[in-house]
């Protein structure tokens, strides 16, 4: 609670948003599009916007009555055209075995047609519309879990909703699924919403629900900064486009990103909630106020100019939040060798390999000759290397020759595709992102290799590696 009253001076309230933005920039007009579900779809599709297939439609009781629920696929939505806030969305997974009129739902629940009839009579009562007037409820195709989301989502699909204003995205939020939200990715229900950098598509702060601040996947230990969402410059592109093709001036576009078919829009928002600035740890309004005389003529310059003006933060946001550094995929490591020799290396970040790395002539310079060439000169040919005598090799041969060689650490059983090795290893001291780290470090040829060095994930542990650096 404590960041609500760090940024209480930025937070835009929501009679400040509709009073200042929704009402003079999202018209009537845009607006009854936006709040029209089955219109906005259309239109987006008639501009080739992906969005999900519709599979049918029912819009009185007597077409309720004479709907063919066999042909339903196993897996579906059943939403409400006029809803808000998503209220009134049925999802459905699939079919229980051995029935054809029995769904499943994310808590594994069962919905027979009777259920479905049922959610429908309200729907067409209005139960879920915005004014409560009578409505139209429709099915569509459920959309596949991209992998990346899996281990973060509870059975349903994220969803990703980026603010944007003046063809500028301001804001955006990764939003999860949770068991207490049912499987839906709406942060009233109780799923999880994300922050995400506008730069670069990566996540930063957590929130659970409205309000509360968290750094991991609940009941788990999976970080939740640092999501590198995938098609990123698409889905800005699709968020900016629907703002042109809807005319709405302030709009919050939900996007997924679907196994098949890519970034979706599920749908728009001429009132986006306002829980999207906990989540960044930052106020609508003052970015609001820097894009507004903004001159934008295309959604390319929009995207341009959204990511200079609200992205670029995010390695210091990072920081902060999980304690760790940012850092590359290639970085400059300080080598210091055993009469305190200095040798600055590039490395490889290798989250691939378990240990660190360095080769042979590299680990000489830093005065490891005597322990390299006593190494050569024992004996490992009767050893098998495969992974169930590993343990017995490496004692076998700390026993009989780490008192003998010089600075002999530990022995390092290498597998991998090229074959297998007995390396040995010593303990260096490293400086990497002017972090000081102690490491053990096996040594090996690799003057055919790009890099002197890679440093394994068993080095990494006060760093987060983002691909892109």
């Amino acid at each position: 609670m404590f960041e609500f009253f760090r940024l209480s001076r930025q937070i835009l309230g929501m009679n400040a948003r509709n009073l200042k933005y929704i009402r003079p920039f999202n018209l009537s007009r845009a607006k009854k599009l936006a709040d029209n579900k089955l219109l906005s779809k259309k239109i987006l599709a008639k501009n080739n916007i992906s969005v999900p297939k519709l599979i049918a439609k029912i819009r009185t009781v007597e077409e309720l009555e004479n709907f063919d629920w066999q042909s339903l696929p196993e897996g579906f939505a059943l939403k409400p055209n006029r809803g808000f806030g998503g209220e009134g969305i049925l999802v459905v997974y699939g079919k229980k075995k051995n029935s054809d009129n029995i769904w499943i739902k994310a808590d594994r629940s069962s919905v027979t047609v009777e259920d479905l009839k049922t959610h429908v009579r309200n729907i067409l009562d209005g139960s879920f519309s915005l004014s409560g007037t009578p409505d139209i409820a429709f099915f569509e195709e459920r959309l596949q879990l991209l992998k990346l989301f899996k281990p973060y989502s509870y059975k349903g699909i994220p969803d990703i909703r980026v603010i944007v204003f003046n063809k500028v995205p301001l804001m955006a939020m990764l939003r999860l699924p949770t068991k207490s939200s049912s499987g839906k990715a709406n942060l009233q229900q109780g799923a999880i919403g994300v922050g995400i950098d506008i730069a670069t598509g990566t996540t930063t702060t957590a929130v659970l629900g409205k309000n509360k601040i968290i750094e991991y996947v609940p009941g788990t230990r999976l970080l939740l900064s640092g999501i590198k969402l995938p098609y990123w410059n698409d889905i800005l592109k699709l968020a900016v486009r629907a703002q042109e093709i809807s005319g709405l001036g302030f709009l919050g576009a939900d996007i997924a990103i679907d196994k098949v078919n890519g970034p979706t829009i599920i749908e728009l928002n001429a009132r986006p909630g306002l829980s999207i600035q906990v989540a960044n740890l930052a106020g609508l309004k003052e970015r609001l106020e820097k894009a507004a005389g903004i001159k934008i003529k295309t959604a390319e310059k929009g995207i341009r100019v959204g990511k200079d003006l609200f992205g670029g933060e995010i390695e210091e946001e990072l920081e902060e939040i999980s304690g760790r550094k940012v850092i590359g995929t290639v970085e400059k490591v300080k080598l210091i060798g055993k009469d305190g020799k200095e040798i600055e290396v590039e490395a490889k970040i290798d989250t691939g390999a378990y240990s660190t790395s360095i080769d042979t002539e590299l680990a000489k310079e830093l005065g490891f000759e005597k322990t390299l060439n006593d190494f050569e000169n024992i004996s490992l040919t009767g050893y098998i290397i495969n992974p169930e005598n590993e343990s017995f090799i490496k004692k076998d041969i700390l026993e009989k020759h780490k008192e003998s060689i010089p600075d002999l650490d530990d022995i390092a059983i290498i597998f991998s595709a090229s074959g297998s090795s007995i390396r040995p290893v010593v303990a260096l001291e490293l400086i990497l992102d002017e972090t000081k780290l102690f490491s053990k470090v096996n040594v090996t040829k690799r003057n055919d290799l790009k890099y002197p060095m890679i440093i394994g994930k068993r080095s990494l542990s006060k760093f987060l590696i983002d691909v892109n650096k």
